[in-house]
């Protein structure tokens, strides 16, 4: 009997990192062990449609093998896709075991997927729903690290709405309370997508125009002198903090063509700092990554201030990219945690994490 986890690796997704999505869950399908899981491979479109993927380097959809989700929580652990066929849809793939959402960006790293992993009863690795939907607005991210006394930049947040009924007062109040230069991005995206610098007023209407063109909900915070550091964590309730990375990008700042191009940009790991500062960016991390609530992963990025080694944390990712080059699997490697190890391990604290839930009611008895 073949006693592999069957393991529904989701990738894609209705998002503007849907590319970024599909080159991590390349390398996270080919490094799964197929000695212990039997992976089934699954694209989700930019439209929004599923579809059985190769489970080889291109992992690309399979001609014809368009499948669609129905949930059901009886048995456990149960997720039924069903293949279109002329009889109507008809069972095809049942008794998944485990998620491992490879989604970044909206619909996939903020909660959505989770959702549907806690309705169909499914453990999935990473963050929960609610952590997942904080670490994925920058703006409620803040607002909550900050509460949790966490050092963050000044920011504003807005809507386009709010834009277009008030574009002056609203470009004065970020003048008089972040000054120039100022960084603007939607609130609520991943990977530098949309992310301009602004050093005058009208290239700070250029940059929420370009913000705009992604999401409603606009972010702008001041921008700083500083060096560039990321940390990954790994765990649940007792979460463990990796080497740690400093980012050198090619250009002006670590803009999406910077992050996906290894000619644009340096990364040194384990970062050259002192071990005071090291050991209070991963103390940070782990505070973060408690603060909301997050478990699995997350990639932890800080601002180190230029003159003064001021420590500020800009964000937390609870998907982080994951292709073999990334930076959060190479923090582990550095830190003796191999990719394929780490796999294991996040695949390990999601099936302890639904176990665990497994004990408390769901009814009054």
């Amino acid at each position: 009997m073949d006693k592999r986890l069957k393991v529904l690796v989701l990738s894609g997704g209705c998002s503007a990192e849907h590319e970024v999505s599909l080159n991590s869950a390349k390398s996270v399908v080919e490094a799964l062990d197929k000695e212990k899981y039997e992976v089934i491979a699954v694209i989700i479109s930019p439209e929004g449609e599923w579809s059985l993927a190769h489970k080889s380097s291109s992992l690309a959809p399979v001609a014809g093998q368009v499948v669609t989700p129905s949930l059901n929580r009886m048995p456990r652990g149960l997720l039924l896709l069903a293949n279109e066929s002329k009889r109507g849809f008809e069972p095809f793939i049942q008794g998944i075991d485990l998620v491992f959402p490879v989604l970044h960006g909206p619909y996939g790293e903020d909660g959505t997927i989770q959702g549907f992993c806690e309705i169909a009863d499914l453990p999935y690795v990473g963050a929960g729903v609610l952590a997942s939907a904080v670490g994925m607005d920058k703006g409620y991210m803040k607002i909550i690290l900050r509460e949790a006394g966490l050092p963050v930049v000044d920011f504003l947040t807005f809507k386009l709405t709010e834009w277009r009924a008030s574009s002056l007062q609203i470009a004065e109040e970020i003048e008089k309370s972040l000054g120039y230069p100022v960084f603007v991005k939607p609130a609520a995206l991943g990977s530098s997508i949309g992310i301009s610098k602004a050093n005058a007023r009208q290239e700070l209407v250029d940059a929420v125009a370009e913000a705009g063109l992604y999401q409603e909900k606009i972010l702008v915070e001041k921008a700083i002198d500083c060096r560039e550091l990321e940390c990954g964590v790994l765990g649940d309730e007792e979460p463990e903090a990796s080497v740690l990375a400093e980012i050198i990008p090619g250009h002006e700042f670590y803009d999406y063509e910077t992050k996906y191009s290894d000619e644009l940009v340096n990364i040194h790991i384990p970062a050259s700092l002192p071990a005071t500062i090291t050991g209070e960016v991963q103390r940070l991390s782990i505070k973060a990554f408690k603060a909301i609530g997050a478990s699995g992963m997350a990639r932890v990025d800080f601002f180190l201030e230029n003159g003064t080694n001021k420590i500020y944390l800009n964000e937390i990712n609870t998907i982080p990219g994951f292709t073999a080059t990334s930076v959060y699997p190479k923090l582990w490697e550095a830190s003796g945690i191999p990719y394929s190890r780490l796999l294991d391990r996040l695949i390990e604290l999601a099936i302890e994490r639904h176990k665990k839930k497994a004990h408390y009611r769901t009814q009054r008895t």
